[in-house]
């Protein structure tokens, strides 16, 4: 069991610095948050919850041996990933160049525009092909070749528990009070900071070989 015990403890801490580190899918939920409210970013923040689980299960049930035999599958993710990213980053780029707006917020839209933003942030994830490679690295450390059914679920459930933690923490830190004076004092600098990283993100995968 204390071996048991360290494997966990090793792969939970690499979950959260590959989860917790900023990148697109932190960033977009931290100006989601300041710029949108606590719901809308949490709508997101769900979306990304969600991608991340199905990664896991997929690592977990082997599905990631096939990808691997399969490398043009993860070619066709990384195209599809990057793309996605540059248009992230030209959303934001918009952003920062548009006037500022009233501080006024439409609950009906907001509402409407709840789906819109978990799919958003679903899509967002399941179309990183790093996602999956992270998943890769993280059973490999935690699953031997005797491993057992109730460690791959110790596991999931581990990482489950710290992706809502993580994320959905990112939603609720950066929709406080503070960070949304902070947003609307810097929304300019933040939306083109967002653009500038996405953009990079978005052409490094494109360029980059997996």
């Amino acid at each position: 069991m204390p071996a048991d015990i360290h494997q966990f403890l090793i792969v939970f801490t690499a979950y959260i610095i590959a989860a917790g580190s900023p990148g697109p899918s932190n960033m977009r939920i931290m100006g989601v948050a300041m710029n949108d409210g606590r719901r809308a970013a949490l709508a997101l923040a769900s979306g990304v919850v969600s991608g991340s689980i199905f990664w896991g299960l997929m690592a977990a049930t082997g599905v990631s041996a096939v990808l691997k035999t399969y490398p043009d599958a993860l070619v066709a993710l990384q195209i599809f990933g990057g793309l996605y990213l540059i248009f992230l980053a030209l959303k934001a780029a918009k952003a920062a160049t548009s006037p500022d707006k009233a501080a006024t917020v439409e609950d009906d839209r907001a509402r409407s525009s709840m789906l819109a933003l978990y799919r958003r942030g679903l899509l967002m994830h399941l179309m990183n092909p790093k996602s999956i490679l992270a998943w890769i690295a993280l059973m490999t450390l935690g699953l031997g070749p005797d491993a057992s059914t109730a460690t791959v679920v110790i596991i999931l459930v581990g990482c489950a528990v710290l992706s809502v933690s993580i994320f959905c923490g990112y939603a609720v830190l950066f929709s406080t009070g503070p960070m949304v004076r902070l947003y609307r004092r810097a929304r300019r600098w933040i939306e083109g900071t967002l653009a500038l990283s996405f953009g990079l993100a978005g052409v490094k995968l494109l360029l980059s070989r997996i």
